[in-house]
């Protein structure tokens, strides 16, 4: 199996861990919005110098100067509201180094393809591995360039990140530059200025276990009722007792309300965050909270009634049901969508194909689905791919991680498990063994079709390919080479057939009687040549 590389062991997805559902806070009052506005103004600052602080302190973070930070806060807010701004603060630095790695890592990529084809003389042609040499002598100047420029990126971030520096923008790298770029945003200065101030505005408590319906600082009763602890500065403004303030609005989830009712009402700990959507001037109340860790079903019962191959593509995915034996039933199915337009679009699009997947795998009854291990971290670069900017446009613009994450938490809802299967060669073998034999006048299956196929069977522990062919029906090749061969070192399967009776070669019979006797030879070819020939003279006329 030269060339090909080890394939990774297939693993059922851990399950959900946390649920964050949302609602819209309808008929607000002015003055419910100036408190709003003021309450988020006001800690969205604090919020912002407690992210500098953080990232001064670097390496040297600790316990202490954590504890530093949030005596500081409490006697601007409260307690409650301090700790739930420090863990933000600390999520957030926490994020950004791990998006420096990230970036580091990249940058190493690229480096090391550039020097690769670099060392390769002009016009030598690449393998489906790695790429050839430049094809001219200014395409070998330019990229020589921009190998300098990257290894200066790459010095420069490696040093960022042994010192301990980060860079944050509170509110959003895109929206900021979006402020030099308003004409094609289609924005005003002032429709600009609204979404940074409201994206950089924090109304978020984190839920403490054991208070009163599970959160002190944002309060939502049973029957909707949604209160607010005011911090110190803007006590003022309440309009209950405790320096609180109740809000006109309402609310009722839809979704998952009953399980949001059972949490509070057991003073179970749940988180809340109030958001501003300015372009359609609504606002939103998003309650979250963690499950118990859920021990994942074995592999092997996630087989026991079969298998969904799941190929995910730029614009649909292909799906085949497979029994528990690996083999094909029924027709193909194609769920597609659009990753085209605004975020939210595509997220609905995604949304809405998973869901005609999972419904269509309830209605076959599988237990789990398989689908592709799918990470392009390192596959995107332009230095791997070059002049295919189509082809790095597709692989970018797939939403990987989000589609595995979303996938996973609506298919947990219908007792669903999903498989994730090592994705290499399963395009290539798919076709070659799958597409071809299933391809009928009345049924087209497609390359992708195929793939669904080989993704099944890897997940159900099968190989992807049909069957091991017969022996050859004589001793000659003319039959052709096994589609399996056994590995050089397997030895033991190369050996000889076990034999017909029920002894060790060589050991006499039982009772000197053998269980079958042999048979008498009835061709003369088979005779035993004990006597010579010798001619009999009455044959022969003189």
């Amino acid at each position: 199996m030269g060339g090909v590389r080890e394939l990774a062991v297939p693993f059922v997805v851990p399950g959900l861990c946390g649920v964050a559902i949302r609602d819209r806070l309808k008929h607000l009052t002015s003055q419910d919005e100036m408190v709003l506005r003021a309450v988020g103004e006001h800690q969205g600052r604090l919020s912002s110098s407690d992210l500098k602080a953080r990232c001064a302190d670097g390496h040297d973070h600790s316990a202490q100067t954590w504890a530093t930070r949030k005596r500081e806060l409490t006697t601007l807010s409260s307690s409650r509201i301090a700790g739930a701004i420090t863990k933000a603060t600390h999520d957030q630095w926490a994020l950004a180094r791990r998006c420096q790695a990230a970036h580091i890592q990249k940058l190493a990529a690229g480096i090391k393809t550039l020097r690769h084809r670099l060392s390769l003389p002009l016009g030598e042609k690449g393998t489906k591995r790695a790429a050839g040499g430049y094809r001219s002598k200014s395409e070998w100047f330019r990229k020589s360039r921009r190998l300098a420029m990257l290894e200066a990126r790459h010095t420069a971030a490696v040093a960022e990140w042994q010192a301990g520096r980060v860079r944050v923008v509170r509110g959003g790298k895109r929206l900021l530059n979006t402020r030099h770029h308003l004409t094609q945003a289609r924005l005003t200065e002032d429709e600009w200025r609204q979404r940074w101030e409201a994206e950089r505005w924090f109304i978020a408590a984190d839920g403490e276990s054991g208070k009163r319906f599970g959160n002190e600082t944002i309060r939502v009763t049973p029957d909707g009722e949604v209160s607010v602890r005011l911090p110190a500065p803007l006590a003022h403004l309440a309009n209950t007792r405790h320096g609180r303030y109740t809000l006109t609005a309402r609310i009722a989830f839809a979704h998952r309300g009953a399980e949001w009712a059972d949490r509070i009402e057991a003073d179970r700990a749940v988180a809340y965050r109030i958001h501003l959507d300015t372009e359609r001037g609504r606002w939103y109340l998003t309650a979250s909270w963690q499950r118990p860790v859920v021990q994942t079903i074995p592999l092997e019962t996630a087989r026991a009634r079969g298998m969904i191959g799941v190929d995910t593509n730029a614009d649909h995915f292909a799906a085949y049901r497979l029994d528990r034996h690996g083999n094909p039933v029924g027709e193909p199915h194609r769920f597609g969508y659009d990753l085209s337009g605004t975020a939210d679009h595509r997220d609905a699009q995604i949304r809405h194909a998973l869901t005609r997947l999972i419904n269509w795998a309830v209605r076959a009854g599988v237990a789990a689905i398989g689908i592709e291990d799918l990470d392009f971290t390192a596959e995107k670069t332009r230095e791997k791919h070059g002049r295919r900017k189509r082809f790095r446009q597709l692989i970018s613009g797939m939403p990987t991680w989000k589609l595995k994450a979303r996938l996973v938490s609506m298919a947990a809802e219908h007792g669903l498990s999903i498989v994730a299967v090592d994705p290499a060669y399963t395009s290539l073998w798919g076709a070659q063994h799958w597409q071809k034999p299933l391809t009928t006048p009345h049924r087209k299956v497609s390359r992708h079709d195929a793939a669904g196929i080989a993704i099944g069977r890897r997940a159900l522990g099968h190989p992807v390919r049909r069957r091991t062919a017969p022996p050859p029906h004589d001793r000659s090749d003319r039959a052709g080479h096994r589609t399996a061969q056994a590995e050089p070192g397997d030895r033991g399967r190369e050996g000889t057939r076990p034999p017909t009776t029920d002894r060790p070669p060589g050991e006499p019979p039982p009772n000197g009687k053998r269980k079958r006797e042999t048979s008498a030879s009835n061709t003369v070819r088979d005779a035993p040549r004990t006597q010579q020939r010798v001619q009999d003279s009455l044959t022969h006329t003189g």
